[in-house]
């Protein structure tokens, strides 16, 4: 007999059927080896017995079956349709139950999984059009500077303005690209933030080193208040990173003739590395915003960059345990202050 296509009140049936065969045996035995009648009378009595409760407890299970059943079909047909919130029975001490529970928690996992694909999606779909925001400008710029090369004629000089704007229209493309790459490799973890046990002061001069000449050209005057021998945990190539994008951002957005201190202090908890300028200052409506992918205030649309300095800054920080904070005033200048766990 096989067990695979036997239903469930069959097999019942079929044990209800070999229990009274077994026990109609047994009394016929036990009849011949004794000749008394009360052995057939209790034999009987114990065969009825048996027979109604095996009835009962074929009821009780076929409701408690039927009633499974119906609930997991039910809890399928809301993962068919997504429905976000399934039922099942509360009675935990069951196998049944114990299948249903595990249902609901399979249940939830896909839910969750289907959200996390929907957000990349969206994720997805939001950078593709940044991207394609952002590049649109210099590839129009590069279109028309070229068309222009080849239709019209110009002199030698003209000539040179309008190669010289096409290599700052491919820089710009380039820088756009570089930052890709890199928040494309730190989000997707191609590349693995190593914290390792560095004197931070070395950190400090190289992030610096990246923005002498500029300050030298706007004649801004940097200082730098930084212990020699601090040493601390963490990642010295992409901390130079989130370093160096606060420090250029400084060197933009001040005046010429202005001023920018980075300034070390260790706290109990964290390092703090702060960087200040004396330029235009962030609105405190603007402060949240600045960090997100892109981000650009209006105003300062003329300025060199795409918006994903900081972006790219905050992730580094964050992936290293600590964060940063804005301290900004319109007019008076911002502080921003990276900060790092001490231990």
């Amino acid at each position: 007999m096989k067990l695979q296509g036997l239903s469930v009140k069959r097999l019942f049936f079929y044990v209800i059927i070999g229990l009274i065969l077994s026990m109609t045996v047994t009394a016929a035995i036990l009849y011949f080896i004794t000749e008394q009648a009360a052995v057939l009378v209790v034999g009987a009595v114990l065969i009825l017995c048996a027979l109604a409760w095996l009835l009962a407890l074929t009821q009780i299970l076929g409701k408690k079956l039927a009633l499974f059943t119906s609930d997991l079909c039910g809890t399928l047909d809301h993962m068919i349709a997504g429905n976000k919130g399934i039922s099942l029975s509360e009675d935990s001490e069951t196998q049944l139950a114990r299948i249903g529970h595990r249902l609901a928690r399979l249940y939830q996992i896909m839910q969750e999984d289907r959200r996390r694909v929907e957000e990349d999606r969206q994720e997805l779909q939001s950078l593709v059009s940044d991207i394609s925001h952002q590049v649109k400008t210099p590839v129009s710029n590069l279109k028309i500077a070229t068309d222009t090369l080849l239709e019209k004629p110009m002199a030698e000089a003209e000539r040179t303005d309008f190669i010289r704007g096409i290599r700052t229209q491919t820089d710009k493309l380039d820088f756009l690209f570089q930052a890709l790459v890199k928040t494309s490799r730190l989000e997707t973890g191609v590349i693995q933030l190593e914290k390792k046990v560095s004197n931070l002061y070395d950190t400090v001069a190289q992030a610096m080193s990246g923005i002498v000449y500029a300050a030298e050209k706007k004649e801004i005057s940097v200082s730098v208040n930084c212990p020699e021998e601090l040493m601390l945990s963490h990642d010295n190539k992409w901390t130079v990173e989130a370093l160096f994008n606060l420090l250029d951002n400084a060197v933009k957005y001040t005046s010429v003739g202005g001023k920018i201190s980075v300034s070390v202090v260790q706290w109990e908890m964290y390092v703090e590395i702060k960087v200040a300028d004396n330029g235009k200052g962030i609105s405190e409506s603007n402060q949240a915003a600045i960090f997100r992918r892109f981000y650009r205030e209006e105003e300062v649309h003329i300025k060199p960059g795409v918006g994903i300095g900081l972006y790219l800054t905050r992730e580094i920080i964050t992936r290293q345990g600590g964060y940063i904070k804005v301290v900004s005033v319109p007019g008076n200048g911002s502080e921003f202050s990276i900060m790092l766990p001490a231990k």
